[in-house]
């Protein structure tokens, strides 16, 4: 059995924002926050700190800070790829 562990900073923190992204899709989704401490601006606060980039209060923010989101994640999910499949 091989377990692969997030060991580098960049597995690391690629998990934290893939969490983060599944958070803000429930949020969209349904309304419900995850945790207590996953609320609407915290999240986005987490994104923007990632992007650079302030969003809106609301919805309309949250879904923008989302696709930035997914689009950051997709940049940056092959570098640093130091552990072999």
């Amino acid at each position: 059995m091989n377990i692969q562990g997030f060991t580098t900073p960049h597995s690391i923190e690629m998990y934290r924002m893939t969490v983060i992204r599944t958070a803000i899709k429930i949020y969209l989704g349904t309304g419900m926050k995850v945790n207590r401490m996953y609320t609407p601006g915290n999240m986005v606060r987490q994104v923007t700190q990632k992007t650079g980039k302030t969003y809106k209060r609301g919805k309309v923010g949250m879904t923008e800070a989302f696709n930035d989101l997914e689009q950051w994640i997709f940049d940056n999910k092959t570098l640093g790829n130091e552990i072999p499949l």
